[in-house]
């Protein structure tokens, strides 16, 4: 395009000559020449300010040439702040996320198949996986994970959370089977240190007892009045006993809720299991055992079933996202409010970054890379400026004839 607008001014100039040779064999050649005169000042006019944007005209430094290597960093950071007002405000986000079906479109990414029936989960985003779980350092990205449940849990307040569980539980007539597992468990405790219950009721038995041996009658009574309590309580749900343990649960349930020297307890008691070295070591293992079992599942070195369990489950977290309006409502509200939180947080520094990387470039690099873009553009204002000013010249030229 370059050749073709230069091309243009040397017609032009050619055309000059010549009508400026002929002009006065004949009348028409005063229009070309009006025409032609016109045109080279137009083309030379718009080459001077489109090559002023990017060099010094003939390598002469006339001020106010050389626009955009001069001004590189003040460019820079004109991108950078149009960027931070225009696109990564939180309004101009929120409004944009808006218009998104993310829920929707993971949905159908996730449901339906690639190219030969393989599963999503085999596709790019199986082996991004994978190369991300192999790159990081074991101990170091399950150190993370488990910082980052942590801080999760550290922020929840699990004392009312408990409460209203149990509270739930009674509510639904769900902590009947609670019940009957406390009081099996209890008979099995019971039956499994007989011994000692028997060993402490011979202890505290008088000589008297012991020598006339009632007291292991003593112990045969208790232990069958507590069995037999226990078996009771167990198919009666009419039981008081059952009543004293609901009306417990009750209480524990509200002071759960209510009482603030308890919940200081759970919270106590909270932190001590996270904070413990041995739940540390705990975890460590069970997440190496997650990590490698992903990548062999995702690698497809696993039982082929449990691949195509997992890629069951998935399509049909697809199906429901891409097929529920509701769901994709939650999911679209979460990743709106995402996505206008990283612009909140992050959007400084996205354009700090871009500001940056235009400052670092030299000033021939930004020059090539503005001039490959709207080059082909900025000969056309050349070629138009030579067309243009063509047909003012003629223009003028007649309306001078006219009025001469």
């Amino acid at each position: 395009m370059r050749r073709v607008a230069t091309g243009m001014l040397v017609l032009m100039a050619g055309i000059f000559v010549v009508s400026e040779i002929y002009l006065e064999t004949h009348a028409a050649w005063g229009y070309v020449h009006a025409f032609s005169e016109a045109a080279l000042v137009g083309g030379l006019a718009d080459w001077f300010a489109v090559t002023a944007l990017f060099r010094h005209p003939l390598g002469i430094k006339i001020p106010h040439t050389a626009i955009i290597p001069e001004n590189k960093d003040r460019i820079a950071d004109t991108m950078a702040q149009f960027l931070r007002e225009n696109f990564l405000t939180p309004a101009v986000v929120a409004r944009r996320m808006s218009g998104m079906n993310v829920a929707k479109a993971a949905g159908t990414y996730l449901s339906e198949p690639t190219e030969g029936g393989s599963s999503r989960i085999r596709a790019g985003a199986g082996e991004l996986v994978v190369e991300v779980l192999e790159s990081l350092e074991p101990e170091r990205l399950g150190d993370q994970v488990r910082g980052g449940l942590a801080a999760g849990i550290e922020r929840l307040d699990f004392a009312p959370l408990l409460g209203q569980l149990l509270d739930a539980m009674i509510a639904d007539g769900r902590h009947s089977r609670v019940i009957d597992s406390m009081i099996r468990w209890s008979g099995l405790v019971l039956e499994d240190n007989e011994a000692m219950v028997r060993d402490v009721i011979h202890e505290r038995a008088n000589a008297l007892l012991r020598f006339t041996g009632l007291d292991e009658r003593l112990a045969n009574s208790v232990l069958d009045g507590l069995y037999k309590l226990l078996a009771e309580v167990l198919v009666d749900p009419e039981h008081p006993l059952r009543d004293k343990i609901e009306e417990g649960l009750q209480d524990l349930a509200r002071g759960l809720r209510e009482d603030p020297e308890l919940r200081e307890r759970v919270e106590k008691m909270k932190r001590e299991i996270i904070n413990n070295p041995a739940v540390a070591e705990w975890w460590q293992g069970v997440w190496e055992r997650i990590r490698r079992k992903l990548i062999s599942v995702i690698q497809g070195e696993s039982d082929s079933e449990e691949l195509s369990k997992l890629t069951d489950a998935l399509a049909e977290m697809g199906e429901a996202l891409r097929d529920d309006p509701r769901l994709q409502a939650q999911v679209n509200r979460f990743a709106r409010r995402t996505a206008v939180g990283v612009a909140t947080r992050y959007g400084g520094n996205i354009v700090q970054l871009v500001s940056e990387t235009v400052r670092r470039w030299d000033a021939q690099t930004v020059t090539d890379r503005i001039e490959g873009a709207v080059g082909r553009d900025l000969q056309f204002i050349r070629i138009n400026g030579t067309m243009v000013g063509g047909l003012v010249g003629v223009t003028i030229h007649v309306l001078t004839g006219l009025f001469k």
